[in-house]
């Protein structure tokens, strides 16, 4: 799939979609990024996949199909956001290359950000014990344990930030010079 041209309309609504396995940082990242894209004038939202499977989605479980559901719903709640010059941060596992694929295709101005850390690293930040639980075998199908639930990481990411490398303001740094490379924001 081919990537946004990222050619601004009248619009200041985007999408940074960050993608990674649990815990490795996307909600930190995107939550450190709000008070900073507010004070420069944008209107932000924040969807996240913990919140939103309470609401939008609890009908979803986390089968295959379901996760793809999952993202549409999301991907379409974005898409209605950015244009209406919403800056969408959106936080979700999204494990296939399609999901993400489609999710570019249905928001138009999209930015994926690939939270970079590994299983053994995402293990030690893992404050809800999940997991423990999945290598257990208590949390079937948990992305990037389970054969049956691999991560594909992202081909062609506009960013990856690798949070075992580098601290949580750095990679803000990071998004935020992004974001001024492809002209949503201003430096």
């Amino acid at each position: 799939m081919s990537k946004t041209t990222h050619k601004k309309i009248d619009s200041k609504g985007f999408t940074v979609w960050f993608t990674g396995l649990a815990c490795s940082g996307k909600s930190t990242l995107a939550d450190a990024l709000v008070p900073i894209l507010k004070k420069k004038g944008f209107k932000v939202e924040r969807l996240d996949g913990d919140i939103v499977r309470q609401s939008l989605t609890k009908d979803l479980g986390f089968s295959v199909e379901d996760r793809r559901k999952n993202i549409e719903r999301v991907a379409f709640v974005a898409k209605m956001l950015t244009r209406n010059d919403v800056v969408v941060l959106a936080t979700f596992i999204s494990p296939e290359i399609g999901m993400r694929d489609n999710a570019r295709k249905e928001i138009g101005n999209f930015v994926e950000v690939y939270v970079k850390c590994s299983v053994e690293g995402c293990m030690k930040r893992d404050v809800k014990g999940m997991y423990k639980k999945a290598l257990a075998g208590q949390i079937k199908d948990f992305t990037g344990v389970h054969a049956s639930a691999p991560y594909e990481e992202p081909p062609n990411p506009e960013l990856v930030v690798d949070t075992e490398k580098i601290s949580i303001e750095d990679g803000v740094k990071q998004v935020l010079s992004k974001l001024v490379e492809l002209g949503y924001i201003k430096p």
